[in-house]
């Protein structure tokens, strides 16, 4: 049990509305927006929802979001498509852009949409959920603006934690959901146990030397605040050569390839050379849908999924007091949760939110539900 106040998921919502509302988003892709971030609050990836305004706000400020900002298709052809977001939050155009990718499977078989001119969209693993709650296969992949993670071999930061997401739906299972960055911990991961004054685990960091980092505060310094030629970051997938993090290095330059070199967005290490204050960021994302009707009878194949999921939930475990789960199983226990007793949220990132809200003229909201 989270021992942070807990506010119900409706408040969250409406205060998350109620600023980007305030900061002058139109309704429909503000309200595409709120509904992203608390669903990632609920699902337990406390790293990309409500803790995410505080960066949205400093980008507003600084002019990079264009908060008239309307997603358009500027390219089509069949089975895929190119979207354009327009400099805006990516939520409201990764929602276009899965949508789409959706469409395209139901009617083809397969649908791949790419999304360009991009911002910070939240948590992959929203997005292929929406392709699974229609019987299909999803895939999402996004290129990032923060230089912070060290390929293997490397001393200073390259590439971003360049995050991927899989679902396959099953029929009496909830859906097989993956949701990974390609680094060993998403930077934002780090911020939530510095606001919860917790030490991170061994080898999420490393500093200038290579040696890895666990204080909190230190390794938000090395992340955030310190020129990045001085070195150090998050480690590729694997933490060491010794234990693989070639794989995570290769495995984020194929997302950011496909989502950001195939869609035209940019590389972080190359645009910040001439990146201005108030330059979008130009990020990338790549959708794609797969109807498994295109191959077989759909019945079999989620009668399939649900044996190869019961098959790994009955696996024995290590520990019988932890059994063996498959990839989405505890985002779906706290979305459960939160949604009767609320979301828990540091009582810093409270103090946060009523600060942003203050700035932005709305009433603060993030009162705690009744016991």
């Amino acid at each position: 049990m989270d021992e942070f106040p807990r506010i119900p998921a409706e408040r969250v919502h409406e205060q998350i509305l109620s600023i980007l509302l305030a900061w002058g988003m139109r309704d429909d892709l503000a309200q595409t927006s709120a509904r992203v971030m608390v669903d990632t609050d609920l699902s337990g990836v406390d790293s990309h929802g409500l803790s995410m305004l505080m960066d949205y706000n400093k980008s507003r400020l600084a002019g990079k979001l264009n908060l008239a900002a309307r997603p358009h298709v500027v390219r089509d052809r069949g089975v895929t498509a190119l979207v354009d977001a327009d400099a805006g939050l990516g939520h409201a155009a990764a929602v276009m852009g899965m949508e789409l990718a959706i469409e395209k499977a139901k009617e083809h078989g397969v649908g791949m949409v790419l999304v360009r001119n991009s911002h910070h969209f939240g948590a992959a693993g929203h997005y292929v959920r929406l392709a699974a709650a229609q019987g299909l296969i999803g895939l999402c992949m996004s290129s990032t603006r923060t230089i912070n993670t060290v390929p293997t071999r490397g001393r200073t930061a390259v590439l971003g934690t360049n995050p991927l997401a899989f679902a396959a739906p099953a029929r009496a299972n909830g859906p097989f959901v993956l949701d990974m960055a390609t680094s060993s911990a998403a930077s934002n991961k780090v911020k939530v146990y510095e606001l919860r004054g917790k030490p991170i685990p061994a080898g999420w960091v490393v500093d200038e030397h290579a040696q890895t980092v666990t204080d909190a505060s230190r390794a938000m310094e090395i992340l955030f605040t310190r020129p990045k030629h001085i070195g150090g970051g998050l480690t590729p997938l694997g933490s060491s050569i010794e234990t693989s993090s070639h794989k995570g290095y290769g495995l984020s330059m194929m997302v950011h390839i496909l989502a950001g070199t195939l869609s035209g967005a940019s590389f972080s290490p190359v645009r910040v050379r001439t990146q201005r204050p108030e330059d979008p960021d130009n990020l990338g994302h790549f959708f794609c849908a797969v109807d498994p009707s295109a191959f077989r009878e759909e019945d079999e194949f989620l009668a399939d999924m649900d044996t190869v999921i019961d098959t790994l939930r009955g696996s024995p475990a290590a520990d019988p007091e932890l059994p063996v789960l498959v990839p989405g199983d505890p985002e779906a226990a706290s979305r459960e949760q939160r949604a009767r007793l609320g979301i828990p949220v540091p009582p810093s990132l409270i103090e946060k939110i009523r600060a942003v809200s203050e700035q932005a003229g709305v009433p603060f909201l993030l009162t705690p539900a009744q016991a």
